[in-house]
């Protein structure tokens, strides 16, 4: 079985703009952070802030443990889920704490095969 580090290095990465879209989000409702990252501009939530579809599923859990709790695992497992049955799905996910940096607990990228890459970024703080 790979590790996560393993699983990580041997994905090929799409860039952001094609990702997004695939979502019906034009690079002009984007703020870039090179070719993989970005946020969601003001602009787009005007576009669809009268949207009547959707669903939320929030993650979340009560008390943080020090090792983590696989909530960021778990969110990119439902995206991936919901995807697979062809919705149009969307995570959203804090930034993490800067256990992982100083390497107090895991990485707040996920895990297996349920990662948000670039996890270095991710745990680095942008």
């Amino acid at each position: 079985m790979l590790s996560d580090i393993e699983i990580a290095q041997s994905a090929e990465l799409k860039p952001i703009a094609e990702i997004a879209n695939q979502l019906e989000i034009s690079a002009d409702e984007l703020e870039f952070y090179g070719k993989y990252k970005a946020k969601l501009s003001d602009e787009l939530a005007d576009r669809v802030k009268d949207n009547s579809d959707g669903k939320l599923i929030l993650v979340t859990a009560i008390n943080p443990t020090p090792a983590g709790e696989g909530k960021t695992t778990t969110s990119v497992g439902l995206g991936q889920a919901m995807a697979k049955i062809g919705k149009k799905a969307i995570i959203a996910l804090r930034e993490p704490s800067l256990g992982p940096v100083f390497g107090i607990k895991g990485g707040a990228a996920g895990g297996g095969y349920a990662q948000v890459l670039p996890m270095e970024d991710i745990n680095l703080h942008f």
